[in-house]
């Protein structure tokens, strides 16, 4: 049996493989049925493309302007190691294909190569700034590659894409050594030539090699320079870490730690009380046992009083991701949301804070109008009911996308309708 990660097994004919590739994928895309020779890899990720409701006539659009896309790619991770991945880049070149790296979400931030190939790829919107996401574009390698955090070859129709069926590519997650926190993905994109065991080996290679050129550079946490941290977003219990200790938090710890990053100045007592308990009535006592609580999990000098604070600068993430919402650097703050503040917490502070922050990305999602953030908006938990981000979706895709749309749309003011109370 051959190996299943290689999209041409050996010796098999392109042309045939690629003719009995698009008549299951023009199978698939009609009637949702699945037929061989499709691999398992291009089957599930087909599947995803259908619940996201690509289209298979979809095109590439550029999602980080000029100006938005080199600050990005400035203080992005990747640009750190961007020599060993043009040393692919090299290899790249000679044999007329392309390099591409892009980020967690699918946006492109390199893509280099021969400068011929580098015009066909920008016909077809191949290019830096563009999202190339499952669930923009379909199956791709390195879309797919950041969607199942495996290496992925795509030979032609194997694209959910119609567009890049004459296309073939191979890509793989790069992740970050220290936290295993995934960063983006390293692509080679050209003719049929790459659907080879070699093409998947050399860019898992490349891969393997810029995150050990990662693991070089990265300095050993300091507290003189690096704040503590907060993870909150997405997540019931936060993480906070601090000078390379992680503690995970319970529920209560988590509202007050976050409610203090919130405050840096401080809060007073009664001003915590105030939007940490529902219920007015709990003592100051109670308050006083929580944080003494707190102060013996993360250590004695960590939070100060009159006022509480952190002793320390705290960074948390949804701080992070409301500078970049307030600056209009939209995809960067969709790339740091992976969910609503503590959404489990009923904390009168935290409700307040985590509506304001949903609110804003989802204003601001929608304001942007681009297909691509509103796909992802509405294919996660907290937008997939949401009617007006389906409306704004539908009015971004174009003519031939909008009727799914549409009836969601439909579906949903149904379903409010008879939620509300008969008058």
């Amino acid at each position: 049996m051959g190996d299943p990660s290689v999209a041409l097994p050996g010796g098999a004919d392109p042309v045939e493989r690629t003719r009995v590739l698009r008549r299951a994928h023009d199978v698939f895309t009609r009637d949702g049925r699945v037929e061989a020779p499709v691999r398992a890899v291009i089957a599930g990720s087909w599947r995803r493309c259908a619940r996201a409701r690509v289209n298979p006539e979809c095109s590439a659009r550029v999602e980080l302007a000029e100006a938005e896309l080199r600050s990005y790619r400035e203080q992005h991770p990747l640009a750190r190691v961007l020599p060993v991945f043009r040393d692919l880049g090299a290899f790249a070149a000679h044999g007329a294909h392309l390099l591409a790296v892009c980020d967690a979400r699918g946006s492109l931030l390199w893509v280099e190569g021969a400068s011929d190939t580098l015009r066909r790829a920008e016909r077809l919107g191949f290019v830096p700034g563009a999202r190339w996401a499952e669930t923009v574009m379909g199956t791709n390698a390195p879309g797919t590659a950041v969607a199942v955090g495996e290496a992925v070859q795509v030979f032609g129709a194997e694209h959910f894409s119609r567009r890049v069926h004459p296309w073939t590519c191979a890509a793989a997650p790069v992740r970050d050594p220290r936290t295993g926190r995934l960063l983006g993905a390293v692509d080679i994109t050209g003719g049929d030539g790459l659907a080879h065991p070699h093409s998947l080996a050399f860019v898992r290679a490349v891969a393997r090699a810029a995150e050990a050129q990662l693991a070089l550079l990265e300095p050993e946490p300091s507290r003189d320079h690096v704040p503590d941290g907060l993870a909150a977003l997405g997540r019931d219990e936060a993480l906070w870490v601090s000078g390379g200790r992680e503690v995970t938090l319970g529920r209560r710890h988590s509202e007050i730690m976050a409610l203090l990053a919130h405050h840096p100045e401080g809060l007073s007592g009664e001003e915590l009380a105030i939007d940490l308990y529902e219920d007015e009535s709990v003592s100051a006592v109670t308050l006083r046992a929580e944080i003494s609580r707190l102060r013996g999990l993360l250590g004695p000098g960590n939070i100060l009083s009159r006022p509480y604070r952190t002793a320390a600068p705290l960074e948390a993430d949804f701080a992070a991701v409301a500078r970049h919402l307030a600056s209009g650097a939209v995809s960067a703050a969709l790339t740091g949301y992976p969910g609503p503040l503590l959404p489990a917490s009923t904390a009168p502070g935290i409700v307040r804070l985590r509506r304001r922050i949903e609110d804003q990305a989802r204003a601001a999602v929608i304001a942007r109008a681009d297909a691509g953030l509103l796909g992802d908006w509405v294919c996660r938990p907290w937008g997939a009911d949401d009617p007006g981000v389906w409306r704004a979706l539908a009015g971004a895709l174009p003519a031939e996308g909008r009727p799914a749309a549409l009836a969601r749309v439909r579906s949903l003011d149904r379903e409010l309708s008879a939620d509300r109370p008969a008058r």
